[in-house]
């Protein structure tokens, strides 16, 4: 058939109270125009991230049941500590409490001043825990992904020659080279097992060590199978360990694929490295068997571990923002493409033109979503990414505005009702103004950062 269900069934709903534009006007001035500031319950389509925000199963919700809460050497552990590496092979598996926490430890290892830390691109906790240890990251993605236009089937992909060029001429500061798949601040772009491992050589080549930021590596596996040469007959956990065979270490935001509302951990092969995160965990997240997770939580992680793989499961999930992306092309929305695993991405350079960007399109379209749909998304360009730690500000590569689709929490009605408010967003786009920042921290400035418009 055409149509591609939902694979499950509601068993428990949680209601969403309907407000009118007029209130949502008064809400988000209220807020500083920062969709951060929103109440969660005045919001009625919530896409502000995918992180944490999904449906949990029956099944997470009976293996919290037997969640053990011992401080040290619970049984919940060792069955999170089989399920992660039944599909990433590491000698270390370290939990924190979210994927930031796993990059707090990272970095604290292999940051500081002078050091120099390339990936395809960074997001934002990412280069915040980077750049709040001294040290410069930098994003080195393929041209195409720079592209929201470009069919390309891998955008996520790491610039090999540009990588190549970078580690000749930074040397010793480069302490480790990284990798996010699927590439969120790209348009949730997948990287191919192409690339992975030619960027995994070409670490090896030049003794780097070489570590996967795999927050959505369900998806990107999704995406290799159905893109990749030879990869259409394998399945998804064989995929999945070949991309964390050619690592060193990883760090994962569990509240992405692996159904978590809570968790991460940080994984390593080096007996060295390990001794020295699990000391910093000591300090920070709590003893290493439970990483600052109670037992209950670590078993919806393993039974979600086990869950996320379902091929039935990922065919719906990109289907949801396929559809999506089809319809608002059609209502010539110029949208990311092709179709990225978590969320569907606005080219708000593009569709707001007359905004330039220092005055935040993506922000912009952001607040217009809202105010006229009650639509929560997120901006990912220039407030995200324009400001560097000297201080000054410059456009980012792109302005966009991500619609970020919890799992399993929203249906095709709802997908509708957003395509209905583009429709009639478009109708009155070239009235939008810009906006001015007037109040911002130093680092990750999005997440409370005040605005007015122009």
């Amino acid at each position: 058939m055409k149509t591609v269900i939902e694979p499950f069934r509601i068993k428990s709903v949680e209601p969403i109270r309907m407000t009118t534009q007029e209130e949502r006007r008064e809400l988000i001035r209220a807020a500083k125009f920062n969709l951060f500031g929103l109440h969660s319950d005045d919001v009625l389509i919530d896409l502000l991230t995918d992180s944490g925000t999904g449906a949990m199963s029956v099944g997470q919700w009976a293996a919290m049941m037997r969640g053990d809460e011992s401080y040290a050497g619970s049984p919940s552990f060792y069955r999170f500590e089989a399920a992660v590496k039944n599909l990433m092979p590491f000698r270390h598996v370290i939990p924190t409490h979210q994927g930031r926490a796993a990059e707090a430890i990272l970095f604290s290892i292999f940051g500081g001043a002078g050091r120099n830390i390339p990936s395809n691109t960074h997001f934002d906790t990412t280069r915040g825990n980077i750049e709040a240890s001294g040290a410069e990251a930098y994003d080195l993605v393929i041209d195409e992904g720079l592209d929201p236009q470009s069919p390309y089937p891998f955008k996520g992909n790491m610039n090999l020659e540009r990588l190549e060029v970078f580690l000749v001429e930074h040397g010793d500061s480069v302490p480790c080279v990284m990798l996010t798949i699927t590439n969120n601040a790209g348009g949730g772009q997948p990287v191919s097992l192409e690339n992975i491992r030619a960027t995994a050589a070409l670490a090896r080549r030049h003794d780097k060590p070489f570590f996967i930021d795999g927050c959505r590596f369900a998806e990107n596996a999704w995406f290799i199978k159905q893109r990749e040469p030879d990869q259409a007959n394998r399945s998804i956990p064989d995929i999945v360990r070949d991309c964390f065979a050619e690592a060193d270490g990883m760090t994962m935001s569990a509240k992405k694929d692996a159904f978590g509302n809570i968790g991460g951990w940080l994984a390593l092969n080096d007996d060295g490295l390990a001794e020295q995160a699990r000391s910093h965990l000591l300090r920070t997240e709590g003893f290493p068997t439970y990483g600052g997770l109670a037992g209950r939580d670590l078993e919806a992680l393993a039974q979600g571990l086990a869950e996320i793989v379902d091929e039935d499961y990922l065919r719906y999930r990109i289907q949801t923002n396929t559809y999506i992306i089809d319809r608002l092309d059609a209502l010539d929305v110029p949208v990311v493409k092709p179709a990225g695993g978590h969320a569907v991405f606005i080219d708000a350079r593009k569709w707001l033109g007359h905004i330039p960007p220092l005055a935040y399109p993506g922000q912009a379209l952001a607040v217009a979503l809202y105010e006229l749909g009650g639509i929560r998304g997120c901006e990912i360009g220039t407030v995200m990414f324009g400001a560097h730690p000297d201080g000054s500000e410059s456009p980012a590569a792109m302005d966009l505005v991500r619609l970020a689709f919890p799992r399993r929490t929203y249906t095709q009605s709802h997908a509708d009702y957003l395509i209905e408010v583009f429709a009639e967003l478009a109708k009155r786009k070239d009235s939008l103004t810009g906006y001015r920042i007037t109040e911002q921290p130093r680092l990750l400035r999005h997440f409370t950062c005040a605005f007015e418009p122009l």
